[in-house]
C-alpha cells in the first residue's frame, strides 16, 4: 500500500501543467491536477489563442485596403467586435473541452478549486487535503500591477479580450509582446491607438534593427508612438481617461490597456510555509536544471519560474520533468537557444543572439541582411518592407542569430530554427536551393556581408 494518494499533484492546468501531468500519467504515475479557473491556462483561454484570433480578425482590414490593387472592389465593409468576441469565446470553450477530455483520457484526476501547499507532500483544494510523492507548481503568470496611481482603471490583457464595443481611442501602456500586439490588433480594427513606453524603441531585448523597423512600420499603420513616456497617474475624465506622465505630459483615451509586464503567479500557494524559495521582488520560483525547487519533493515549470516565458518552453519543461521523474530518462531543457515570434503587425520572428548580444559575448561577427518590399505590396501599393538579418561568427562560420520582420516571419523562423539549433553554418545556408518566389528564400540568398 502506497504512502501517498498520488505520485504527482500538479497545481495549474495550463500548458506546462497539462503536458507534465499527461506525460507522467502515460509513464504510469497516478496524477491529480488542480485548477481554480478554466482548464487550458493563459495560452488557451486568455493569451496566445484568443489573441491570435483577434489578430486574424484585424488583418482583414489590411486585406480590404489592399484589395483594389488586385482588382477587387469591396464596398460598405464594417467591423463588429461583438461578433468576433463571441466567435473567440466559442473557440476557447471548444478548446477547453478538448483539454478536459485529454486529461480524462490520460487518466489524470482533475480537481476543481484553488490549491494551497500545506507541507512538502500535501495539498489542500477547497478544504480537501490530498497527498503526493511529488508536487509540481505550474501556475503560470498574471498581469503585473505596477505602482502607478489609478492603474486599476486600466484593462489588462485579460479584460481587453472580452471587449464588445470598439474604443475610438485606445491607449496602450508598455512596449513588450503584449503591448505591440494589441496596439496592432486594435489599429487594424479601426481604433486610434497610442502606444506609450519609457524606452526609445519598442520590444526591448530584440535586435535593434528589428526594433527600429517595427517602430517605423507601426507608425505607418497609424499607431501613434509615444517613446520616453513614463506613466505616473491614470484618472477618469467623464467617459474618458487621462494618463499623466512623469514629465507632466498627458494622453487622453476612451480605453486604456496596461501591458506593463507579467509576474509569476505565486501568491496564495503557501510557498513560504513549506520553505519553497522565491526570488525577491518578482516572486519567481528558482529551480535547478531538473525543475526542482529548494524543497526536494516540489518542482516548478513554466512562467512561474521566470526562465523563458513562452508556452512551448513550459510544455517542454513539463515533459522533461515527467520523463526525468517517471520515465527513467533524465532530461533537461536547454534555454539558451529558443525561437520566438511576436505577432505584431508586421510580425517578428527570431532565434539566437542579436547583433549587440553577439558582440558583447565576444564573437567576431559578420552581418548579412536583406531589406526589400515584398512582391504582394508592389501591386497593392503598400509601402511596408520586409527585413531579414543573419549574424555569423567570422571564425567558425556558425549562424549565431537569425531575425526577421515581415509577413509570415513566425512561420519562416520556425523552419529556420531547426537548422540553427543543429548548428548550421553560413555555408549551409548558401548551399541550400531557394524556393522561388518567396520571401523566405532571402535567408539562403544572402551573399555579401554588411560593411
Amino acid at each position: 500500500m502506497t504512502a501517498y494518494d498520488f505520485d504527482l499533484i500538479t497545481l495549474g492546468a495550463g500548458s506546462g501543467g497539462v503536458a507534465a501531468s499527461r506525460r507522467s500519467a502515460a509513464l504510469g504515475a497516478r496524477v491529480a491536477i488542480c485548477e481554480g479557473s478554466r482548464v487550458g491556462g493563459t495560452c488557451v483561454i486568455r493569451g496566445c489563442v484568443p489573441k491570435k484570433i483577434f489578430m486574424y480578425g484585424s488583418q482583414f482590414g489590411e486585406a480590404l485596403a489592399d484589395a483594389p490593387g488586385y482588382g477587387w472592389q469591396i464596398d460598405a465593409a464594417r467591423f463588429d467586435l461583438a461578433a468576433l468576441t463571441a466567435a473567440k469565446n466559442r473557440e476557447t470553450d471548444r478548446l477547453e473541452g478538448i483539454y478536459r477530455k485529454m486529461l480524462a483520457d490520460s487518466g489524470v484526476a482533475l480537481l476543481s478549486g484553488w490549491a494551497r501547499i500545506v507541507d512538502p507532500h500535501t495539498v489542500e483544494v477547497d478544504g480537501r487535503r490530498i497527498t503526493g510523492e511529488r508536487i509540481l507548481i505550474a501556475t503560470g503568470g498574471i498581469p503585473s500591477h505596477p505602482k502607478i496611481e489609478g492603474i486599476e482603471l486600466a484593462m489588462s490583457s485579460n479584460e481587453i479580450l472580452d471587449l464588445t464595443v470598439l474604443p475610438e481611442h485606445l491607449l496602450v501602456l508598455g512596449a513588450g509582446y503584449i503591448a505591440v500586439e494589441f496596439a496592432g490588433i486594435f489599429a487594424g480594427f479601426g481604433s486610434n491607438v497610442s502606444l506609450a513606453y519609457r524606452a526609445d524603441l519598442p520590444i526591448r531585448g530584440f535586435d535593434d534593427d528589428i526594433r527600429r523597423r517595427l517602430a517605423t512600420a507601426m507608425s505607418e499603420r497609424g499607431v501613434t508612438l509615444k517613446p520616453g513616456f513614463s506613466p505616473a497617474r491614470l484618472e477618469r475624465a467623464g467617459n474618458r481617461f487621462v494618463c499623466t506622465g512623469a514629465d507632466g505630459s498627458t494622453i487622453e483615451a476612451d480605453a486604456v490597456l496596461s501591458a506593463l509586464g507579467r509576474s509569476p503567479n505565486t501568491q496564495g500557494l503557501g510557498l513560504e510555509s513549506v520553505g519553497v524559495a522565491t526570488a525577491p521582488g518578482s516572486g519567481a520560483i528558482p529551480v535547478d536544471q531538473w525543475s526542482r525547487t529548494s524543497v526536494p519533493s516540489i518542482f516548478a515549470v513554466g512562467d512561474v519560474t521566470n526562465r523563458a516565458n513562452l508556452t512551448p518552453v513550459a510544455i517542454a519543461e513539463g515533459r522533461a520533468f515527467a520523463e526525468t521523474e517517471f520515465g527513467g530518462a533524465p532530461r533537461s531543457v536547454d534555454h539558451r537557444l529558443i525561437a520566438t515570434a511576436v505577432f505584431s503587425q508586421p510580425p517578428i520572428g527570431t532565434i539566437g543572439l542579436s547583433e549587440a548580444d553577439a558582440i558583447e559575448a565576444g564573437h567576431d561577427v559578420r552581418v548579412f541582411e536583406a531589406d526589400f518590399r515584398p512582391m504582394k505590396n508592389t501591386i497593392s501599393g503598400r509601402t511596408e518592407r520586409a527585413y531579414m538579418k543573419v549574424i555569423v561568427d567570422r571564425n567558425d562560420d556558425r549562424v549565431l542569430g537569425a531575425h526577421m520582420i515581415g509577413a509570415d516571419s513566425g512561420e519562416i523562423i520556425q523552419a529556420l530554427a531547426v537548422a540553427v539549433t543543429m548548428g548550421a553554418t553560413k555555408a549551409d545556408l548558401d548551399r541550400t536551393i531557394a524556393v522561388h518566389p518567396t520571401a523566405a528564400e532571402e535567408f539562403v540568398l544572402l551573399r555579401t556581408p554588411r560593411e
